[in-house]
C-alpha cells in the first residue's frame, strides 16, 4: 500500500457476495471500507463518511451506476471514482469517464488492479489500433446497448429503434456479452 492511495473506500454493488468479497479483501490490505447495496444507500454513506474512493457497480438493482456518478461528485468533487460491470460496452464506458470517473473495468478484475487504478494519475496515452476488428458480434453487442442507452434503458423503444420484436431484444440482452 503507497501512502498516496487514500484509506477509505465506497464500494457500491447489489451482488452481496462480491461486495463482501471486496470488502475484506480491501480491509486486509488497511483500508477502512463500507459496502452500499442500493443508490440511497451509497450517497447516505458517502455524506457521512466523505469517502476519498469509489468502486461502483454499472447496474445496481434496476437503476444505473451512471447516476450515482455524478451524485458522488457532488458531495465530493474530488472522489476517485471506479466503474465495474459485467455487461461492459464502449457507450457505457465513455459515459462513465465522461461523468467523472477514472477508470472502468469489466469483472472479474484483481483488487490490486484496482489499487493501482486509484493511485495512478490519469494519462494522455496514445490509442493504439488493435491488429484486429472487433467481431460482428461484438459490434453488434455495442449498437445494442448504445441504442438501449439513448432510449433510457426503455427495452420497447430500443427494439422499434433497432427494428426487431421486443421480445427477440430481451433474448439478446440476457446473453453474457460477446468477448473482443
Amino acid at each position: 500500500m503507497t501512502n498516496s492511495i487514500p484509506l477509505s473506500i465506497l464500494i457500491v454493488d447489489d451482488d452481496i457476495t462480491f461486495a463482501q468479497m471486496l470488502k475484506r479483501a480491501l480491509d486486509r490490505r488497511g483500508f477502512i471500507s463500507e459496502t452500499a447495496m442500493d443508490i440511497a444507500s451509497a450517497e447516505n454513506l458517502m455524506q457521512k463518511n466523505n469517502f476519498t474512493n469509489a468502486i461502483l457497480d454499472l447496474k445496481i438493482a434496476q437503476e444505473s451506476g451512471l447516476v450515482l456518478i455524478s451524485r458522488l461528485r457532488e458531495i465530493n468533487q474530488d472522489v476517485k471514482i471506479i466503474m465495474l460491470t459485467g455487461y461492459s460496452s464502449i457507450s457505457t464506458a465513455v459515459d462513465a469517464i465522461k461523468l467523472g470517473a477514472i477508470n472502468y473495468f469489466c469483472k472479474p478484475i484483481e483488487v490490486d488492479d484496482l489499487l493501482k487504478a486509484f493511485d495512478s494519475t490519469p494519462a494522455i496515452e496514445t490509442t493504439l489500433i488493435p491488429k484486429s476488428p472487433p467481431s460482428l458480434d461484438r459490434m453488434e453487442w455495442e449498437y445494442i446497448q448504445k441504442t438501449l442507452q439513448d432510449c433510457n434503458g426503455n427495452i420497447s423503444a430500443a427494439a422499434r429503434a433497432l427494428g426487431v420484436h421486443r421480445r427477440t431484444l430481451q433474448r439478446k440482452l440476457q446473453k453474457r456479452p460477446v468477448r473482443q
